[in-house]
Formats: structure tokens, C-alpha cells, sequence
């Protein structure tokens, strides 16, 4: 792994650590204003590479204030290639009913099957997620109550949770009306999320250094 700190930018005196799954989602317009963090597909890889980049960065002192993720993510009813940031996080392969567990619960954890992330950036719509390890797509969304899926948050979040740091997640919609057949019917909307992910990106740094996110960090 290379020297996390080098994903690091300080934002309105948040020190932020910017996180993307594939470097396909990674366009011009994200390339103009961050480095992310690049975990690789699914909630195994982003949870190894988090936390591994999380404990790097502890042992340097320069664990972030914030983990912002981005990216893709499907839906079947929200606007596809619209933005959304994040209002709650679900795990959906969680399935330990049969031991009498609510499903989504994992077993002897603290956390509940639906965590809500703390923080918000004023004028981009929320919605929930759904994370797991497979592609949703036609009738597997039956089986979801959440506005949109993706394969990574609920790892990166659960990584950062145990550095004690918040999570903040934007995702723009690239399918899910339609079934997935070809690579491309997810790779032809990354264009236009990534213009649209880079604007967000700029109302949040707006409210940042505006002190609207979260409080300034002390200065020494």
C-alpha cells in the first residue's frame, strides 16, 4: 500500500480522507480536485484496504476527521445519474434470523441493522443504501428497502468505526431501471456522475470552510 497521508486534503479544517471502490468512477472533473483512496470492488476489499490505510495513518498521527466516500451505486426509483449523499447505511448479505437475529443485525455486534451517518450537506437530496457483495439488478431489488445499493460503504464505514472517525458518502445513480446485461450499462452514466459527484464535492468544501459540517478542528 502507498503512503495514505498522500489521499488526505484539509477542507474548511476537516482533514478528509476521500475514498472511491474503482478508479473507472475516478473521472477529469474528481481528478481536478481530489486523490482519492481506491479500495478495490466489494465489501471484503474495501474493508481490508480501509482499515489497513486507517491503522497507517493512526500509527503516523494523522488519522483523518472525516472518511468521505463516493462513487456509483444503483436504484430502480431514484434519478438515474442523479446525485445523492448518503442518509443511512445497511448491510444487506446480514442474514442470522435463523439464530434469532433480526436480519441485517450482525450477531454480537453494537451497531443496529441501519446506521444513519451524522452529517449533512445542505441542497444535495439524501436517500438510504444497501451495501453487499453482489450486483443488484430486476427482481433482486425486491428483496431491498433501500433507496440505492453499492458494494462498499457498510465496509468503509464499519473500518472507520473503529478509529473512532465519521463517515460521509455521496453515490450517483448509473443503473438499476433495467436489467444489467453488459459492462456498459453501468460504465455509460460515469461521465456524467463524475461531473455531477465534483459538484457536490464543491458545495460541501463551500459549507466546510463555512463551518456548516462539522466544527473547525482545533488549531495547536
Amino acid at each position: 500500500m502507498d503512503d495514505p497521508r498522500r489521499h488526505l486534503r484539509a477542507i474548511g479544517g476537516i482533514n478528509v480522507l476521500f475514498v472511491m471502490a474503482t478508479p473507472q468512477e475516478y473521472g477529469p472533473h474528481l481528478r481536478s480536485r481530489i486523490a482519492p483512496l481506491i479500495t478495490g470492488v466489494g465489501p471484503v476489499e474495501a474493508a481490508a484496504t480501509m482499515g489497513a490505510a486507517l491503522a497507517l495513518l493512526r500509527q503516523a498521527g494523522a488519522l483523518p476527521d472525516l472518511v468521505f466516500t463516493l462513487g456509483s451505486a444503483g436504484s430502480r426509483r431514484l434519478d438515474h445519474a442523479g446525485v445523492y449523499q448518503v442518509e443511512s447505511v445497511s448491510y444487506r448479505d446480514m442474514d442470522a434470523s435463523p439464530l434469532g437475529f433480526e436480519r441485517g443485525r450482525t450477531p454480537f455486534t453494537d451497531h443496529p441493522p441501519v446506521i444513519r451517518l451524522p452529517h449533512r450537506i445542505s441542497g444535495i437530496p439524501s436517500a438510504s443504501l444497501s451495501s453487499g457483495g453482489a450486483i443488484i439488478s430486476g427482481a433482486a431489488y425486491d428483496a431491498i428497502a433501500a433507496d440505492m445499493v453499492d458494494m462498499e460503504t457498510f465496509a468503509v464505514l464499519r473500518a472507520a468505526d473503529r478509529f473512532a472517525v465519521d463517515v460521509m458518502g455521496l453515490r450517483g445513480i448509473t443503473d438499476g431501471r433495467s436489467e444489467l446485461a453488459r459492462y456498459e450499462d453501468w460504465a455509460d452514466y460515469l461521465h456524467l456522475i463524475d461531473e455531477k459527484l465534483a459538484l457536490a464535492l464543491d458545495a460541501f468544501a463551500a459549507q466546510a470552510q463555512a463551518g456548516h459540517i462539522l466544527p473547525a478542528k482545533p488549531q495547536p
